[in-house]
Formats: C-alpha cells, structure tokens, sequence
C-alpha cells in the first residue's frame, strides 16, 4: 500500500484551525494557571497555617493525580452539581487548575530563591512591603523561575491534547477525526506531528527572546 500524502492538502485548513484552537486554548489555560499558581504559593507562604495547608493539599492532590482525570471530573461531574460547562471550557479549567498547581510550587520557589539581605535592604530603603514585592523580589524570581515557567507554557501545548477525549476539535481531536474518516492516518498524524513541533518549536523560540529581552544581563552569562 502507497501512502497517500497528496490527499491531505484538503485537509490542511481543518488541522490549521485545529491548531488555532489549540492556542487559545493554552494561552486561556495559562493565563488562569498564572493566577492558581499566585494563589498558591501565597497561601504555601502564609503566616496562616490553614491557608498552607490548603495550599499544600491543593498542590498534592492536582499533582499526583492524572490531568486526564481531573478534566474528567470538571466535565463529567460537574453537571452533577448543576454546572454544565462547554467541552472547550472545561477542558481550560481542568488543565488551568493542573498547571497552577506545577505554577504555585514554581513561583514560591523563585520567592524563597530571593536572597535575604535584598529584603534587608529594601527596609533599610524604607520601602513598603508592596514596593518590596514589586521592585525587588518579582525582578528577581521571575529571572529564576523563567526556565520552569516556559517549560510549563510548552507542557501546556502539549497536554491540551488530552481535550481530545472530551470531543473537544483542537488538533489532536481534529487529526483523530480526520483519520478515521479517511484512513489516510500515517499521512495525517504525521502533519499534525510537524504543526505540533512548529507550535512548541515557535513558542520555545519566542520565549527565548523574550527572557533575552527582560534579563539582559542574564543572557549573556
């Protein structure tokens, strides 16, 4: 059997909208996985025992669990409960409420990786706590946690796959879709094989000149 790679060309818009939803859909989920993580490593780092160990159940629980679970839960057991969410919207808050957790733990690392006597000398400067946060400690955490961070943005490309099994037509669903319909399967999964390593190729490279851009100094170490 010869492989039929010029069938595909009419395919190519459904998996290019395919991989269009599969960027909103990361950068939706990312976006609220930014806001969990800040939640969470405020609450690992509260002075309030309880908000630490709710921040601390919360990280163990999304973290040792299967994402594809958890988006199973969002979207099947939800409704239960009288909230019925879109497959699209469920799919964001399960994997947006997974890579938070992964976020917090990030994020409070880079506070804790904040040297003390920087802390020392904002006091000494009379400056306020928010003053501190902001121009002493965000700088310098964000210049250490940037790796972690954008290593987190490419896992999220890749786990919104997983939407897949809730119908939701982002590429991977897009490309079962097709595949089943035409058969042409090595064909189409290997194209969507090359628009997945230009996402994450692209997205590595884009992060990449942008931490060049915001650490200047960093870079050329």
């Amino acid at each position: 059997m010869f492989l039929d790679w010029g069938s595909i060309t009419s395919f190519y818009g459904q998996l290019l909208h395919g991989a269009w939803l599969t960027l909103v859909i990361t950068f939706s989920a990312f976006a609220l996985a930014i806001a969990v993580g800040i939640v969470v490593a405020a609450g690992k780092m509260s002075a309030v025992a309880p908000l630490r160990w709710l921040a601390s159940i919360y990280v163990e629980v999304l973290r040792n669990t299967p994402v594809l679970l958890q988006i199973f839960i969002v979207f099947y057991g939800l409704p239960s409960l009288g909230l019925r969410l879109s497959a699209v919207t469920a799919g964001i808050l399960g994997l947006g409420l997974n890579v938070g957790a992964y976020l917090g733990e990030i994020f409070r690392a880079g506070v804790v990786a904040v040297p003390k006597g920087h802390r020392e000398a904002s006091a000494a400067l009379a400056m306020s706590p928010m003053q501190t946060l902001v121009w002493v400690v965000a700088p310098v955490a964000l210049r250490a946690i940037f790796p972690a961070f954008s290593n987190m943005f490419i896992a999220t490309i890749l786990g919104s796959s997983l939407l897949s099994v809730i119908a939701v037509p982002e590429l991977t669903g897009r490309t079962n879709e097709i595949s089943a319909r035409t058969f042409l399967t090595i064909e189409v999964y290997s194209f969507s094989t090359v628009i997945y390593l230009a996402l994450t190729l692209g997205s590595s490279l884009g992060l990449l000149l942008l931490g060049r851009w915001l650490f200047p100094r960093a870079s050329r170490v």
